[in-house]
């Protein structure tokens, strides 16, 4: 500040989307900065109210250590979403899983953009059988874990949406071998050779 400068880190989120719709800032740093930036920031968030799509999280680093959070939200919801998908593909009584999630887009409590998204990857293709499921991580569901341990704050949901995305990159767990071949060593529980 000292030589004039003054630093802001903005954590953004919209992905591809946000040219269209405006993206969501989440922006660090000293007020006097944050409002200097405001024309651009303006420029970048979604129409209507400002709060609705801006916040000055804080000091410098608040930007990046919120989107940080809201990553790792966003693992858990993708997951409680796939998980949902899964468990309706695997009963006999949905005839129409596709309808059935996009009938949640409307007046239901679980409505929300990644719906929408979820829905349209349904409509190309409705048992998502054109895909392989396998998930990587950018590393903000990595960090939000590590913070939540260095904060003692408990992520069970963050957690396991992370550790889900491990276990879809295994063609054959580890572990997995170990838990059968225990089972099979204490109740003689029948093993899968490979």
């Amino acid at each position: 500040d000292e030589k004039g400068i003054g630093y802001l880190d903005c954590g953004v989120s919209g992905g591809v989307w946000g040219l269209d719709v405006g993206y969501g800032l989440m922006v660090g740093g000293d007020k006097k900065h944050v409002d200097h930036a405001m024309p651009i920031f303006d420029a970048l968030r979604p129409e209507g109210p400002r709060e609705e799509g801006f916040a000055h999280s804080g000091p410098v680093g608040a930007g990046h250590f919120s989107k940080m959070v809201h990553n790792g939200i966003e693992y858990g919801l993708m997951q409680a979403y796939a998980e949902g998908f899964e468990l309706l593909e695997a009963s006999e009584l949905v005839t129409d899983v596709p309808a059935t999630i996009k009938a949640w887009q409307r007046g239901t409590v679980v409505r929300s953009w990644l719906l929408d998204l979820l829905v349209r990857a349904l409509d190309s293709d409705p048992e998502l059988d054109d895909l392989r499921g396998y998930v990587e991580d950018s590393g903000e569901g990595r960090w939000t874990v590590e913070e939540a341990i260095n904060h003692s704050v408990p992520a069970p949901v963050i957690s396991a949406a992370l550790f889900a995305r491990f276990a879809s990159r295994q063609d054959d767990s580890p572990a997995m071998r170990a838990v059968a071949a225990l089972r099979n060593q204490f109740g003689g529980h029948a093993v899968q050779k490979a």
